[in-house]
């Protein structure tokens, strides 16, 4: 049986970040991926916005990894030359009821260390969005929109050149802990033995089941996996927007959003669609829902004009029931498991959060 000091399941996003933190700390590391290639699953099929860190709960890991994140990101985009805007965002209020909780949001926002954001009357939201509906608005300056596979490529190169080694087609199959660390099998028709001192459950939605394949993880401990789809539209129209639009938020979401690619091109979504199982084909019916959510913001969104684009599933923890959920990141002193890291729940903002949660790994693991 070989033996690695660290091996990473999962190359998603969260998996690369945690890959080079481990890797350029001097740490030998193999990162267990069971698709062909990295970010095929919930890191390719999102907003790719860069959020600023405005509505999680305040002192939530979301909330603090966001804010810390959004700022390494930014910094880790202008240097290493990887695509992304900061073209800011609008939160749109298009009733006086609506205006009222602006005041709430931003204060909300300011909480979390978000501390920038800025209150506009109609007037000078349309002065900025001259296509804008709306009563008032609320600018958040630091939030934007990056090309997160040109951001995964970079974050791979980082790794490999600090010594990481990929294997792909190499799903986890069972591990266990020993008294000298984990041990595992992995691999398709021939597995792979290793054993490690360090194993990193970023499994993404597959978090919950790795950890339960893992001898001496407290089955009480893991999480339950429930999946929230998330659909997104195309606009055949040009948009005329230059920056991210948000509703104010409704319950249980944040309403029909538009968001931008790097090349100007608009999107709308995502919604929510609660799941059984895994399926990203996009139902054309869903956007009868969105037409009129989104001509509230924009009146002279043309019929006909939404085209089914893809889909993300959010690997939720909590049940449908349930508002809100935080990122659940444990270590030994949670389970009990020596040189165990479990990563559950890293839906939005995993993206932007993804450099602070690399380093929070990196604490727990003394590196």
């Amino acid at each position: 049986m070989d033996k690695v000091e660290c091996v990473v399941i999962g190359a998603g996003v969260i998996g690369l970040a945690v890959a080079r933190r481990l890797a350029k700390a001097g740490r030998e590391v193999i990162v267990l991926e069971a698709a062909e290639g990295i970010g095929t699953v919930t890191s390719s099929r999102n907003s790719e916005v860069i959020h600023a860190g405005i509505y999680y709960p305040a002192g939530s890991l979301m909330a603090r990894m966001c804010v810390s994140g959004r700022r390494a990101l930014y910094e880790y985009c202008r240097e290493h030359g990887v695509p992304h805007r900061n073209c800011g965002k609008l939160i749109v209020a298009t009733t006086p009821k609506e205006t009222e909780k602006l005041q709430s949001i931003r204060a909300h926002a300011e909480a979390n260390g978000v501390s920038d954001m800025q209150t506009l009357s109609g007037d000078a939201a349309r002065a900025l969005e001259p296509a804008l509906n709306c009563d008032a608005a609320l600018l958040s300056p630091s939030t934007g929109i990056i090309d997160s596979h040109a951001y995964m490529l970079a974050l791979r190169g980082d790794a490999e050149d600090a010594g990481a080694a990929f294997a792909f087609h190499t799903p986890l199959l069972r591990a266990r802990a020993t008294a000298g660390g984990i041990e595992l099998d992995a691999g398709g028709d021939a597995p792979i033995g290793l054993e490690c001192r360090l194993l990193v459950n970023a499994a993404g939605l597959g978090a919950s089941a790795v950890a339960r394949s893992i001898d001496g993880m407290p089955i009480g401990l893991i999480p339950p996996s429930y999946l929230a789809k998330g659909n997104y539209f195309s606009c055949s129209a040009r948009a005329p927007f230059s920056r991210l639009i948000y509703p104010v938020p409704e319950p249980g979401g944040l309403g029909v959003h538009l968001t931008l690619d790097m090349a100007g091109q608009a999107r709308f979504g995502p919604d929510v669609e609660w799941v059984d199982a895994i399926d990203y084909a996009v139902d054309p019916a869903r956007a009868e829902r969105f037409y009129p959510a989104i001509r509230r913001y924009w009146p002279a969104l043309p019929d006909g004009a939404l085209m089914p684009s893809y889909s993300g599933i959010r690997p939720k923890i909590v049940p449908p029931a349930v508002a809100s959920q935080d990122f659940l990141i444990q270590g030994p002193r949670d389970h009990g498991v020596a040189g165990l890291i479990n990563l559950f729940g890293i839906e939005s903002p995993g993206l932007t959060s993804s450099l602070a949660i690399a380093d929070h790994v990196g604490e727990l693991a003394g590196v």
